[in-house]
């Protein structure tokens, strides 16, 4: 029974950090700050986002995400995707995510289309799994304007 147990809590595990990712890419979209902090881990993270910047903290990551994409004439478009989650304990889990992400700036009438992959680290705190790491490769631009 302990077996059954340990195997349900750990597709659950699974589930919850696939949801965490949809959340994550959702609020990105509707740049909701608040519930994007949520999704990562509190104190020192790894987020790195390569031209967008590094980062060891969430806080630093926001504001830098506010400056850049919190204005009603940029749309963005996350289609996260092929999610490949391993569970490594308990409170640890490591994922890669691939991302189709669109964005239209409607003042200046320009087009980003971006293809790539995350690669996640995940932790369990106080119940609740949390991003603690993620890394950013970029395997496709395209930049045009309407």
């Amino acid at each position: 029974m302990d077996e059954i147990l340990a195997r349900l809590q750990r597709l659950e595990d699974i589930e919850a950090i696939r949801k965490l990712k949809a959340r994550y890419l959702h609020a990105c979209d509707r740049k909701q700050i608040d519930v994007i902090r949520d999704c990562f881990a509190a104190g020192t993270i790894v987020i790195d986002y390569g031209a967008i910047g590094c980062f060891d903290n969430r806080e630093d990551f926001l504001r830098v995400y506010q400056e850049k994409a919190c204005h009603p004439e940029v749309i963005d478009i996350h289609h996260g995707h092929n999610e490949q989650i391993e569970w490594l304990s308990p409170s640890a889990a490591s994922g890669i995510f691939d991302l189709f992400f669109y964005q239209i700036d409607t003042r200046t009438g320009m087009l980003i289309q971006l293809g790539g992959y995350y690669e996640d680290q995940f932790r369990k705190q106080d119940g609740q799994w949390a991003i603690s790491s993620t890394r950013f490769v970029v395997t496709s631009t395209v930049v045009s304007n309407v």
